[in-house]
């Protein structure tokens, strides 16, 4: 490997034009060198904005997996093909990173799991908001200020905008995968509530299509029990009509609270606590304010020090983690279908 640590973008639509490439450029060593995409056009005018040359703008898949000079790739295809991108990786020892959720199903994602296990080659989900600052503070300066945890109360809602740029996008009008935008933006908010809290059990949910823009079902209301026996409720969608766009997370514990507030209102996302056992002992209110970082960026800087090291226990979203994510979001789907019935998470 050259100083420089040279990748190839694969599929260069909105996301790849508007924010991994501006996101990676702002990280030295990385450098894209080689572009494709299934209408070759596209990948051309890709590779002319970005200046990459017109001979590393490939036909095929396997033609970018195949080049020596890249040294890792980076994917952004509709979900349902990721797995056939990590059997190219594997096949050809390239390192990748692709975006979420992991797979179309959890049958594909099982596979990317098991084949993820074989390998040495690392694989890594992108799911940037594993990499909140709030996160650490959390977990770190917050929680165990509040005693036992016992509950929380997630919210995450808003209104319906059709002026979206990715709403015209035919893998989100007609998603085959599951959830649609469900899981398209659910698999972000899974990741920062069982980062914070530990994975889920189970869940009993009920969904709705509000929306027949956005394909499938895309609200959901339900009840989660976790791992290590808390509960709490997890609320989400982007499909309401007007309605201010808020995004909390309350945990209750038995010596406190906390609220991590980071709704778009705010100059700066908060987290809010307070101590005591009973409403005599209550404390005053700490605020504290956070200064986030550019999440996209510490994900490319994770996969970054990955890729040099050669070391795929350095991934912080690895596929069996992002299973967990996708698996949530189907037995809340499962669970509605049930009238509501508690539907374990499946286990990859």
């Amino acid at each position: 490997m050259s100083n420089s640590i040279n990748f190839a973008v694969v599929g260069t639509g909105i996301f790849a034009t508007d924010t991994h490439l501006p996101t990676i450029q702002k990280i030295p060593e990385l450098k894209a060198v080689a572009a494709y995409n299934r209408t070759k056009s596209k990948a051309e005018k890709f590779a002319e904005k970005y200046n990459i040359a017109k001979s590393k703008v490939y036909d095929s898949l396997e033609q970018i997996f195949q080049d020596p000079e890249i040294d890792f790739v980076d994917a952004l295809l509709p979900v349902q093909y990721n797995l056939d991108v990590v059997k190219l990786a594997i096949q050809y020892q390239k390192p990748l990173c692709f975006e979420k959720p992991i797979a179309a199903n959890l049958i594909q994602a099982k596979e990317i799991v098991q084949l993820s296990e074989t390998t040495d080659v690392p694989l890594m989900v992108l799911e940037n908001w594993t990499f909140l600052t709030a996160i650490d503070i959390i977990k770190q300066q917050v929680l165990p200020k509040i005693g036992q945890v016992v509950g929380f109360t997630y919210h995450a809602t808003g209104p319906f905008n059709s002026t979206n740029k990715y709403l015209a996008t035919s893998w989100r009008q007609r998603p085959v995968h599951v959830g649609g935008f469900l899981s398209d933006g659910g698999v972000h908010q899974i990741a920062l509530l069982t980062e914070v809290l530990g994975p889920v059990d189970s869940i009993s949910g009920f969904t709705k299509q509000v929306r027949k823009e956005t394909g499938a079902d895309d609200i959901l209301f339900s009840s989660v029990k976790m791992n290590t026996g808390v509960i709490g409720t997890f609320t989400y969608g982007s499909s309401f009509g007007a309605t201010d766009k808020a995004q909390s997370f309350t945990i209750y514990g038995t010596n406190g609270s906390l609220v991590y507030d980071w709704s778009p209102s705010l100059t700066k996302p908060t987290i809010t606590y307070q101590t005591g056992s009973e409403t005599s002992e209550a404390s005053e209110k700490i605020v504290i304010e956070i200064d986030e970082v550019d999440t996209i960026e510490e994900e490319f800087k994770n996969f970054r020090d990955v890729v040099v090291a050669k070391d795929k226990k350095l991934i912080r979203v690895t596929p069996a983690k992002a299973f967990h994510h996708l698996a949530i979001i189907e037995a809340a789907l499962q669970s509605s279908k049930q009238n509501g019935a508690s539907v374990k998470v499946e286990l990859p």
